[in-house]
């Protein structure tokens, strides 16, 4: 009986299957860093839900601080909502009416924050891009698109932006966007970027489309009201949501942009050879 036990044991073992082989686009636990806490934006609307958007300071430092000035103000948590919400397009939100006023220390036209020195990336897509000469990543997870030493935040899904007026209005960051359909390039470089929707985009996405021109809102109703505006750094440390971003100054990420470009698998028989950078946007994930 024992021989047979073993014979069993060791039969089993043979048909195990292999453990699966990491990949060398496979990140490392070192490869993760945790997003900081100023960075993190939480919107709570009416109906329960909330999404959360990482700022972009160094990108856009005045148009950022004006924000953060914004939520610490609470201004969002009264009188604001989303009121539009165009197809392929935007989810917009702050003030309808334009009537309230800003927050105190709030710079109400900020310099024009559409692009900037660079280039700060560390790994970048084999193609050009069609709206600049290169598109790359910096090390802390941003997307980048940029021409010579010029570069900027591309508008793809889910990046934010600063609604505004006709030049010389720049926006103060009191009226916010996201993209929500496919990526308006045409954007880039005329409007500053503050962000990125890392968490609950589906709660705009899948918004009622507004009725009106550019998909306002015609009535008050129709609006999503905000309950709530907070830096993950003013909750309580138990509420406080905690996200990582993926580091892009390593080998790893460099096989993940192959793996992007020249998709593997049974499915695809053809390489495309390049990658749209809106289609391969830096990994975020909440932290184990």
């Amino acid at each position: 009986m024992l021989n047979f036990l073993l014979a069993a044991a060791l039969a089993q073992a043979v048909a195990a299957p292999p453990a699966a082989s990491a990949l060398p686009s496979d990140p490392l636990p070192a490869d993760w860093v945790a997003v900081p806490d100023d960075e993190l934006l939480v919107f709570t609307l009416a109906n329960g839900h909330s999404f959360t958007v990482r700022l972009a300071s160094r990108y856009a430092p005045v148009h950022v601080a004006n924000i953060r000035k914004l939520a610490a103000a609470r201004w969002w948590d009264a009188g604001t909502s989303v009121y539009r919400v165009q197809d392929n397009y935007v989810a917009q939100w702050g003030d309808a009416t334009e009537k309230k006023p800003l927050a105190a220390g709030v710079v109400e036209t900020p310099p024009a924050e559409y692009s900037h020195a660079g280039p700060t990336t560390v790994a970048r897509l084999a193609q050009r891009d069609p709206y600049a000469e290169w598109a790359g990543y910096s090390r802390d997870g941003w997307p980048l698109a940029g021409n010579g030493a010029t570069e900027w935040l591309p508008h793809c899904y889910g990046m934010v932006g600063v609604a505004r007026d006709l030049a010389p209005s720049t926006g103060s960051g009191a009226e916010l966007y996201t993209v929500i359909g496919h990526s308006p390039r045409a954007l880039d470089r005329n409007i500053a970027v503050v962000g990125r929707v890392i968490d609950g985009i589906e709660w705009l996405s899948s918004l009622p489309r507004g009725t009106g021109d550019l998909g306002f809102y015609t009535t008050a109703g129709e609006r999503s009201p905000i309950v709530s505006a907070r830096l993950a750094s003013a909750l309580p440390a138990a509420a406080r949501p905690h996200f990582e971003y993926r580091r892009a100054d390593n080998p790893r990420f460099t096989a993940w942009i192959t793996s992007r470009e020249n998709r593997s698998g049974p499915f695809f028989t053809v390489p495309a050879g390049g990658a749209d950078i809106c289609a391969a946007l830096p990994p975020v994930r909440k932290a184990p």
